[in-house]
């Protein structure tokens, strides 16, 4: 018999925040932190030719590669950061909208990488993030995916944990994260037919990265580690773990809805 199933999309009421964020990097040579004229220039006009009204605040992160020990690169890393800083203020950027200024070290990588030089080059860094205010929305619709486990589910449904929340470049679930997961948990247990894969994602990267970096592991795998950290806290609830899959896609399936929606776990549906 042919089943029918109305297909309920997920229905977001009230406001919603979709905060943007758009990154511009700058390298550095090894072992320096000096800036040249056109890098300057660059990573200047980035700022200036936004709509200064929609800029909340500006974060800058310093990075250098995985070679030499871990306090040289902090301070390395660090000032790279403050040079950055200090440069856009003697043009003209306000400093109070630079709310963090911070040095996170070298970058760890892949033992058996092939492309080792191009990748410590792009490692030696410093990130200018802007974040831009929020801007509401009132109605928030998309087709297929939804907030709740139900009974009636079809291969290729998600489930969007919105209430499932990380710190900016970690991987670690906070409490409010766990209440959404032991709610997501007795669903799962209460439909033990449902099979699914954990998918996790990022927003935000430059470019040329399809993956960001987790601030607590140091490697550019912010999106898979995310995704693990809910498959191993569903384990942990008792869902079967032959019911589940964990995957990172990073930033290659934005869902076009702003920001906060990219950065995102959900559950995608594999099997009725």
């Amino acid at each position: 018999m042919l089943r029918i199933l109305k297909i309920l999309p997920l229905l977001i009421f009230g406001f919603v925040s979709a905060q943007e964020e758009v990154v511009h990097s700058v390298y550095f040579d090894t072992n320096k932190y000096n800036l040249t004229e056109n890098q300057v220039e660059d990573v200047t006009k980035f700022i200036q030719s936004t709509d200064s009204v929609r800029i909340e605040s500006i974060s800058i992160y310093g990075y250098c590669d995985d070679r030499g020990k871990d306090e040289y690169n902090f301070k390395l890393s660090s000032n790279r950061a403050n040079a950055i800083k200090e440069k856009l203020v003697e043009n003209g950027i306000r400093s109070k909208i630079i709310v963090t200024i911070e040095g996170r070290g070298r970058v760890l990588i892949e033992d058996d990488i092939d492309n080792i030089s191009e990748v410590r080059s792009k490692n030696r860094r410093v990130d200018v993030v802007m974040n831009f205010k929020e801007i509401p929305i009132e109605k928030l619709e998309i087709p297929g995916v939804y907030s709740e486990i139900h009974k009636n589910h079809v291969v290729g449904d998600r489930i969007y944990l919105e209430k499932l929340l990380f710190e900016k470049g970690s991987s670690k679930l906070t409490m409010k994260s766990k209440n959404e997961l032991d709610r997501m948990a007795r669903q799962l247990l209460k439909y033990k037919n449902l099979e699914f894969e954990i998918q996790g994602h990022v927003c935000c990267t430059p470019p040329y990265h399809k993956e960001a970096i987790d601030k607590d592991t140091k490697k550019r795998k912010l999106s898979v580690n995310r995704a693990e950290a809910v498959y191993k806290y569903l384990v942990f609830k008792k869902v079967p773990k032959t019911r589940m899959t964990f995957k990172g896609y990073g930033n290659t399936q934005p869902l076009g809805k702003g920001t906060d929606l990219d950065r995102r776990v959900e559950l995608v549906i594999t099997k009725v």
